[in-house]
């Protein structure tokens, strides 16, 4: 089964590659002003600690925010498209290292799917304000998430490497509206091993399930952005191509750092960026 999986991951990830690369040969003339190299550098650092387990998206939309790179509207599809390859490349390294019970993988990836093709359609048409305010408590609750975790407060997990009966159940449904809210700027990386400890699952199966539910969403939801031209072309482009570099040294090089005190400066820098939405929404 996991072979399957990996073969529809592959043939899924082919088919959202040629629709964003033929959308961006299309459109190569609108292009934004922003640097390559300012992009590249965010994309590789962004997915080089994604892949060690701190989520890519506030990174990101701090990133945007602060050197004013995306403009607000089309940051939840220039999030989703831009880390779309870098997530699928997590997910093939880590479903073929850690074990989890495949139908637990696969539950938990169709609700995710689900959730975000709902989502997508939705959230690529809302005005300015609307996605500053989604996205400013989206990144206030992802913030209450690390915190919870890092004050001993979020539950460790178990040992468990399979979901069952009610657990199944419950993880199916959380999944898929964390799949819905990926669409608007939350991570699903912190929210979903929440998830995945509360319902005693071995911590290290967080990995694969959260790595292969945003590798099967992504390309999905990711393919309604581009339709709808709610993404930044340019900073899609580098930050994909760099992120995916930066996935593979830290999958095969560094392996693990000590991260604990790079969590507290994200919580802060994710806390200030969510004020920040939510209170250019409110003006």
């Amino acid at each position: 089964m996991l072979s399957i999986i990996i073969g529809l991951l592959v043939a899924m990830t082919g088919g959202f590659s040629f629709i964003f690369f033929r959308d961006l040969y299309k459109y190569r003339s609108q292009f934004s002003s922003a640097s390559p190299m300012t992009l590249s550098a965010i994309g590789f650092i962004t997915n080089f600690f994604d892949t060690l387990g701190i989520g890519s998206f506030a990174q990101l939309t701090a990133f945007f925010k602060f050197f004013k790179l995306v403009p607000d509207r089309i940051i939840p599809g220039t999030l989703n498209v831009s880390c779309c390859i870098p997530v699928v490349l997590e997910a093939l390294i880590f479903t073929t290292i850690i074990e989890v019970e495949p139908i637990t993988l696969v539950v938990m990836i169709i609700a995710a799917m689900l959730g975000a093709v709902i989502g997508a359609g939705l959230v690529a048409r809302l005005p300015v304000d609307k996605v500053r305010l989604y996205m400013g408590i989206a990144l206030l609750t992802v913030a209450a998430i690390i915190l919870a975790g890092l004050l001993g407060v979020m539950p460790v997990g178990g040992d468990a490497i399979a979901l069952t009966g009610s657990s199944m159940v419950i993880g199916a449904v959380g999944n898929f509206f964390l799949g819905a809210l990926m669409t608007i700027g939350i991570g699903l990386f912190a929210p979903c091993m929440a998830l995945v400890y509360a319902l005693g699952l071995s911590p290290r199966v967080a990995f694969p399930i959260m790595m292969a539910s945003c590798a099967f969403l992504q390309p999905a939801a990711s393919i309604k952005f581009i339709q709808t031209g709610a993404y930044d072309r340019k900073a899609s482009l580098w930050i994909a191509l760099a992120g995916s570099f930066g996935v593979l040294v830290a999958a095969y090089i560094v392996k693990s750092l000590p991260l604990l005190v790079l969590k507290w400066v994200v919580v802060c820098v994710i806390i200030y960026t969510g004020v920040t939405m939510i209170r250019a929404a409110k003006k």
